[in-house]
């Protein structure tokens, strides 16, 4: 059910919620939590956004959302317990950076409004990173590190004036990927493949398609179409054993079908 009231926003009821969790007489559960411990959980929590926008479910979405926000009121609540900052600090911090990094729309009066948001990221950051490349998280999942890589790099010059030598790149990394195969070097194919895959990730940078995305939808699309497999399967009284490769596919291809 829709909020249209026009009362304030207000995250205290779940900031009240998560103190009452960590309580001397809370949940034991949420008392023995740490930083680390609830790693995994922002994580798996992130990719369930992820999944509800590309399914386009929007319950599902307000859902989500919230696990993301219980996460980030749990840290904040984890490092105010420890002294180093709280829930307001982190409101504040985004705010003000929000602010400094859109001088035309909050100060059209500041000589750095032509500043692009990257240019001004990095004027923030001039005293910290040792390298441009600072700013890609070693948390990130690769495909999405390799993405932030090359264009931080690219941002730079370092990059390719045109796409036929990122055509060219794939396939000469495809051609050391299949030699290492034949050599049967187990390091060496593993190396290549990586190869193989930062190559592809650059040809579809080219095509402004995140890897990341790209491979999201077809991993749902797998899945989907996996479950009318199985269902169909599960729906005769023949085991798996006694289908061959050319049935299943037969279902595969019905699955196709009926997504259009």
């Amino acid at each position: 059910m829709k909020n249209n009231t026009k009362e304030p926003v207000s995250v205290q009821p779940l900031v009240d919620v998560v103190k009452a969790l960590r309580a001397p007489n809370g949940c034991p559960w949420d008392q023995k939590q740490t930083h680390e411990s609830l790693r995994r959980y922002f994580i798996e929590e992130t990719y369930e956004v992820v999944d509800a926008i590309d399914n386009k479910d929007m319950p599902n979405l307000r859902e989500e959302l919230g696990d993301v926000l219980l996460q980030v009121v749990f840290h904040s609540q984890l490092a105010e317990e420890a002294g180093h900052f709280t829930l307001q600090d982190v409101i504040n911090d985004v705010t003000e950076k929000m602010i400094r990094r859109h001088p035309h729309v909050f100060n059209p009066e500041n000589d750095e409004k032509s500043y692009s948001w990257d240019e001004l990221k990095a004027k923030e950051k001039k005293n910290i990173q040792k390298s441009v490349l600072d700013g890609v998280s070693k948390g990130l999942p690769a495909l999405v590190a390799a993405y932030k890589l090359q264009e931080k790099a690219a941002k730079l010059g370092f990059d390719w004036d045109e796409l036929d030598p990122v055509w060219v790149k794939v396939s000469e990394e495809m051609g050391e990927f299949k030699e290492a195969i034949v050599q049967n070097d187990r390091e060496n194919m593993e190396k290549e493949a990586g190869d193989v895959l930062f190559s592809l990730i650059n040809l579809l940078r080219w095509y402004k398609i995140s890897g990341e995305n790209a491979l999201n939808r077809t991993n749902t699309k797998f899945r989907q179409r996996f479950l009318h497999v199985e269902a169909c399967v599960n729906q005769s009284d023949r085991s798996w054993e006694d289908f061959s490769l050319a049935e299943l596919d037969a279902f595969w291809e019905e699955a196709k079908v009926q997504e259009k």
